[in-house]
């Protein structure tokens, strides 16, 4: 763990370009944005205007900012709002955070490997293509082989998607 394991919304951004002409070849313009507020609820007017929700988890590393605490986590939740309007696509991404299960500090935002951004990427690539250009992937679910088995128990105090409401790990009542 000598990386630094900071968030870099710069990977994300990179890749996203890197991947977009391969992925996303109609000659329209994407461009990817964050905000760190971002919920899975849209309303019926940006539904109207073409908004859609992708939420997705990848593998992602952490360090406590309080205790320096490092970690890693099979289920580190991202979500996306995106949606393509005249010729021009944005898509606006939120990563969530994990509190540090020794001090139980703020939410640390994750660090990600390339490879783990291009697999979510990849992913979004594909909702955007079934849902803005009709499209559709035969491989839009992965094979039951390869979903994903969490070993670790789920700490839902220490998910901040699961503070927001919007974890697919969360236990609900």
């Amino acid at each position: 763990f000598k990386t630094d394991l900071r968030w870099a919304p710069s990977l994300w951004r990179d890749t996203f370009v890197e991947l977009l002409d391969d992925e996303l070849a109609h000659g329209d313009d994407w461009f990817l944005n964050f905000n760190y507020t971002l919920t899975d609820k849209i309303s019926q007017e940006e539904k109207k205007r073409g908004l859609k929700v992708f939420q997705s988890h990848t593998h992602g590393k952490f360090q406590c900012q309080r205790c320096r605490r490092f970690w890693s986590s099979a289920h580190v939740s991202v979500l996306f709002h995106y949606r393509l309007r005249k010729k021009r696509g944005i898509v606006v991404m939120r990563p969530f955070g994990q509190a540090c299960l020794d001090c139980k500090g703020r939410f640390t935002l994750p660090f990600f490997s390339k490879e783990d951004v291009e697999k979510v990427l990849l992913k979004l690539f594909s909702k955007i293509r079934k849902n803005c250009y009709g499209e559709h992937d035969e491989d839009d679910e992965p094979p039951p082989s390869e979903r994903v088995v969490f070993t670790k128990p789920h700490v839902s105090e220490l998910c901040e998607a699961c503070q927001q409401g919007t974890c697919s790990q969360r236990d609900d009542p």
